[in-house]
């Protein structure tokens, strides 16, 4: 077979080529310099990062030829190095875990440990998947793992560092390996196809570097699929058809009309991307992925991308929050739902259902997001309906309540006073024409002040702040009734008189007198005195006249 995977061609044959992993090349490379090297080390991290690469490299430069000790960067010209790249050198043993997992494999494997190296100034094994060892395996190596002779040395690889046991990792300098970061694949890969003379764009390194997701390995195996299915080069469209993924501006396209609650443009939209044939899992990836990159846009100013950029000045950080929510939640429940379709259209509705209203939102008349482009004329047009529409029938639902207005349609002044004392705001709370649901929430709520129309309550640290509808209702009802527009300001602390709190004890006091009028009786008395009995509270119960 003459043809070679390009991540076995291109494997790093000494530090300098290893991508990445700067923190992890430096400890090694000054172990070496100053001759302080553990006698046991353990390779940690996600696949196809460099684990098992690294531990090769460290091995030729503990017994390269060029010089009388260790060297920080191997020759690649010696018979050691060249038989370790091999696979063949004597005193180099790499062992998969994986398929040698009884502790009988693990004394054979040490038998050899006591003697001292043939052609070489270190007998060295890689343990490759090293978790995949017995918990026998484990014990039999640990003694030799302790205290090995001194021209022994262990290097170990493994994905899955929780599953080894504390007493082997304590014996080992472990080195826990990162994910790779985008740009350095993306890098990566491109000075790779420059060497192979194979065509790309800048799109086609973009997406093959993003799927990787962190891993060398994955993104050169990727680039092979790739290279393949274009036929000898790489094309944006025919890798995004190898990926499943698609242009991006679809999805921008979905996310401004479910950002406008446009129901009917989402739809076409959708369906649009749902034509392209395309796993309809990586397209919820997409917007997720969309969403995240909005947001951190909104925070840092960070993106390149003027889609991006108009979308995060367009839409309400609130709103992108609260779709990421529902994107993640439909995306882990994916796999259970018997119709992926579905699963996105379903996501997608709820989306367009769940609009949370913010400061400056626009009315549900509207339909669309004011800030979102759109012809200005239209604009104009729903902008003037949503005002006339607000003067003659108020949308309670629609209305800012962080410090929240009424708007009424009111001419005539007011006879109600500009101050109220809690006396008189506890009556006036009373006759207010609320839902039993809104009534029982500002019940609890206490009276402060109430002075140039604005209206301060206050509430105990234990009660959450009621939510937009609730205050717009309860404004548009104390409104009307004190006959102009109130502002309302919730503030949290010690509640003592607050209407439901007066009705407690009203009801109370009431119950101590019909109780103390029963004692008075003296039937009732006698019987209570007779049979040791007493009066239960909720037996009393007031008689209609």
């Amino acid at each position: 077979m003459s043809y070679q995977v390009l991540a076995r061609k291109y494997r790093p044959a000494t530090f300098s080529e290893v991508v990445g992993q700067e923190h992890i090349l430096q400890a090694l490379e000054n172990s070496i310099k100053h001759n302080k090297l553990h006698q046991a080390y353990m390779f940690s991290g996600t696949r196809g990062v460099g684990k098992t690469t690294i531990a090769r490299v460290f091995a030729k430069c503990l017994n390269c030829l060029e010089g009388d000790n260790p060297q920080p960067e191997p020759c690649n010209a010696c018979t050691a190095c060249e038989e370790i790249k091999a696979g063949r050198h004597i005193e180099f043993l790499e062992v998969d875990a994986a398929s040698r997992t009884g502790v009988d494999d693990m004394r054979e494997l040490l038998e050899s440990v006591q003697y001292k190296p043939a052609n070489a100034r270190y007998k060295i094994y890689l343990i490759d998947e090293v978790h995949m060892l017995s918990k026998s395996s484990f014990n039999a190596l640990l003694k030799t793992l302790e205290e090995p002779p001194p021209h022994v040395m262990f290097l170990m690889a493994t994905t899955e560092v929780e599953k080894v046991p504390k007493t082997v990792l304590s014996r080992c300098l472990q080195l826990n390996l990162k994910i790779i970061p985008e740009t350095q694949i993306r890098d990566h890969i491109q000075s790779l196809l420059e060497l192979e003379n194979i065509q790309f764009d800048e799109e086609s390194l973009a997406l093959i570097a993003a799927s990787a997701q962190g891993s060398i390995r994955d993104g050169l195996t990727l680039l092979d699929q790739a290279i393949a299915h274009g036929n000898g080069a790489l094309n944006s469209d025919q890798v995004k058809a190898l990926l499943g993924t698609i242009d991006q501006s679809y999805i921008i396209e979905l996310i401004k009309h479910v950002a406008a609650s446009d129901g009917d443009g989402a739809y076409v939209a959708l369906n649009k991307i749902t034509e392209l044939n395309v796993e309809y899992e990586q397209v919820l990836k997409i917007i997720i992925s969309v969403f995240h990159n909005i947001s951190l846009h909104q925070q840092l100013q960070n993106s390149e991308d003027a889609s991006i950029r108009l979308l995060a000045e367009s839409i309400d950080p609130q709103v992108i929050q609260l779709h990421y929510e529902i994107a993640l939640n439909a995306l882990s429940k994916f796999h259970i739902h018997p119709h992926p379709k579905q699963a996105l259209e379903l996501c997608i509705l709820r989306m367009l259902a769940f609009q949370p209203l913010s400061e400056g939102a626009a009315p549900k008349i509207e339909k669309k997001n004011s800030k979102i482009a759109e012809d200005p004329a239209i604009a104009k047009q729903n902008t003037l309906a949503a005002e006339k529409t607000i003067k003659e029938e108020i949308q309670p639902k629609e209305t800012p309540v962080e410090v929240q207005t009424i708007e009424e349609a009111v001419t005539e002044e007011s006879s109600i006073p500009s101050e109220l004392d809690m006396q008189s705001w506890n009556s006036i709370f009373n006759e207010l024409n609320l839902s039993m649901f809104v009534s029982q929430v500002f019940s609890e709520f206490e009276f402060v002040s109430f002075a140039d129309n604005i209206l301060t309550l206050k509430k105990s640290d234990e009660l959450i702040n009621p939510t937009e509808g609730l205050k717009t209702e309860f404004l548009e009802a104390i409104s009307t009734q004190l006959g102009q527009k109130i502002s309302l300001i919730i503030e949290s602390g010690e509640v003592i008189a607050s209407p439901a709190a007066i009705e407690i004890e009203k009801a109370q006091n009431q119950l101590n007198q019909d109780k103390d009028a029963l004692l008075e009786n003296a039937a009732v008395k006698d019987i209570l005195d007779s049979f040791g009995g007493k009066i239960i509270d909720e037996s009393i119960k007031k008689v209609s006249q």
